[in-house]
């Protein structure tokens, strides 16, 4: 669900990992077009398409070497997902605009809040790409599902608020914890901060 912390998680995953020292990149597929998400990820050579006064490297050229975490991947356009299949099974990418194959070499991390297996079958998420980014899949139950976190969560993003006004942080009444633990948080985590 939208709010649950899959790019926290996702960020967790890369500061855990040998990859560490390099770039970790989030990229959210749902906020971009699709000529815009691919002239992010791929990047540009300068003349490709109107308005490309200069080249720039794309997000998947500046996360070799570390994590590029694909937030929404369910929304991306089938032509981009066929892209990106090729950057995972060939390491092997173009710029817009460029003949020159470049080298990538990402560890991917992908979020949906969607039945990907399911969009496979109305065919609007390709098959060989989901089977490639199956290989461990993370479920983030919602908040609510998660009540044994509710009030140290609270209390965590209290300390943090607190910290940044330079004051002391506020104790949870149990009145208050009650009413925290019983509510539904339909908006997870996010709303919780919120």
């Amino acid at each position: 669900e939208t709010g649950t912390g899959k790019g926290k998680w996702a960020q967790w995953i890369h500061k855990q990992s040998d990859r560490s020292g390099n770039a970790f990149v989030e990229v959210n597929c749902a906020g971009l077009s699709k000529e815009l998400l691919e002239s992010e990820l791929f990047g540009y050579e300068q003349g490709a398409f109107t308005g490309a006064a200069k080249s720039k490297a794309g997000l998947i050229e500046i996360a070799s070497g570390g994590t590029l975490f694909l937030d929404e991947i369910s929304e991306m356009e089938l032509s981009v997902q066929a892209k990106v299949l090729k950057v995972l099974e060939e390491k092997k990418f173009r710029r817009l605009g460029s003949v020159q194959e470049r080298h990538a070499d990402i560890r991917l991390i992908t979020a949906t809040n969607r039945d990907l297996q399911e969009m496979v079958k109305e065919a609007k998420f390709r098959e060989d790409l989901y089977y490639r980014l199956n290989i461990m899949p993370l479920e983030l139950p919602p908040l609510r599902e998660r009540k044994e976190e509710i009030i140290p969560v609270a209390e965590f993003f209290l300390a943090q608020m607190s910290h940044q006004k330079g004051q002391r942080p506020p104790v949870i009444t149990e009145e208050a914890r009650t009413a925290l633990k019983n509510y539904h948080w339909p908006g997870n985590l996010r709303e919780m901060r919120n």
